[in-house]
């Protein structure tokens, strides 16, 4: 048989003292043992449905985000062949396209007081570098 609930004993009633909880016999501390626990796990339970409700926003959020990226399937798109517009005179097989870092022997010899312009390969021998490439290997 459960115990009569105490007048006295209230949970929403104003604060009680540590005198108030010693005076109390031991079935008023156990009923407000129980009303506590059921208060608590009423609250525990709504304060995670409300974090899981924020994380499923946050989840959908970052899923939306991931749709307006590339897919990490697609392969990359193909770029065309860039030209080398740079070369090194000391060593005329290394060429720059003039994109992305500067090479090690660019930076040393701009370094050494050259300047850029120095070291532009002229479009006409471009064009007869790519010609007498083609009749090597026809």
């Amino acid at each position: 048989m459960l115990p009569e609930r105490p007048q006295s004993v209230s949970l929403n009633g104003p604060a009680m003292r540590r005198t108030d909880l010693e005076t109390m016999d031991f079935d008023e501390l156990w009923l407000l043992h129980e009303q506590l626990t059921k208060l608590l796990s009423e609250k525990i339970t709504a304060e995670k449905l409300q974090l899981e409700r924020r994380l499923a926003q946050l989840n959908r959020v970052e899923q939306m985000g991931d749709v307006e990226g590339p897919p990490a399937n697609r392969p990359r798109r193909k770029y065309p062949k860039v030209e080398p517009k740079y070369w090194n005179p000391a060593q005329p097989t290394q060429k720059w396209s003039g994109r992305g870092k500067q090479p090690r022997w660019l930076v040393a010899a701009l370094s050494a007081g050259g300047k850029l312009e120095d070291f532009i390969i002229d479009k006409s021998a471009r064009h007869a570098d790519d010609d007498s490439h083609n009749d090597e290997t026809s």
